[in-house]
């Protein structure tokens, strides 16, 4: 196939010092409420919230977009996508503060938008109830998003010694 490692990018480290692969930051803890126990956990890298928080911020800017339904249409898909690739991992928290960031970044953008009108008129004309919306489209919340750890556990995936043998029938 024709790879080579790259001296630059090729490192040794400990698992309890953690890593960055594929946008995630690997690393050994100790489990929360469980003294003595450790567990692997994988989170979001800071350089994959760096990214995708950047793009947000691009997204928002207030000369991108003439209607805020074209502002949700474009921006629906980036946070969509990103918290389905992270949604296997430990993701709750940083989950919550793209959400805190999207929500608030929207929020700036109505106001840059509507310069003559003060922060009570802005959430009442386009806020109501403190939730995004325009002509249908809502506000993709990843706050909201299920995070789905562990898929399978090791007692659970099949194994071709743990499938009943169906005995062949005796003539």
């Amino acid at each position: 196939m024709g790879l080579r490692l790259s001296v630059e990018k090729t490192r040794v480290v400990h698992v309890d010092d953690g890593f960055d692969f594929l946008g995630w930051h690997i690393q050994r803890r100790s489990w929360r409420g469980r003294p003595g126990k450790q567990a692997v956990y994988t989170y979001p890298s800071k350089k994959a919230l760096a990214s995708i928080v950047g793009r947000v911020r691009t997204l928002t800017r207030r000369a991108a977009h003439r209607t805020l339904a074209d502002l949700l249409r474009r921006l629906h898909p980036v946070l969509r996508g990103w918290c389905t690739y992270f949604r296997h991992g430990v993701s709750a928290r940083t989950f919550g503060y793209l959400d805190h960031f999207a929500f608030w970044r929207i929020v700036g953008w109505l106001r840059k938008r509507h310069v003559g009108l003060n922060m009570h008129t802005v959430v009442r004309r386009f806020l109501p109830g403190w939730h995004i919306s325009a002509e249908g489209i809502e506000m993709f919340r990843p706050e909201a998003f299920p995070v789905e750890r562990y898929r399978y556990r090791g007692t659970k995936i099949p194994t071709p010694w743990s499938i009943p043998q169906v005995a062949a029938p005796t003539a």
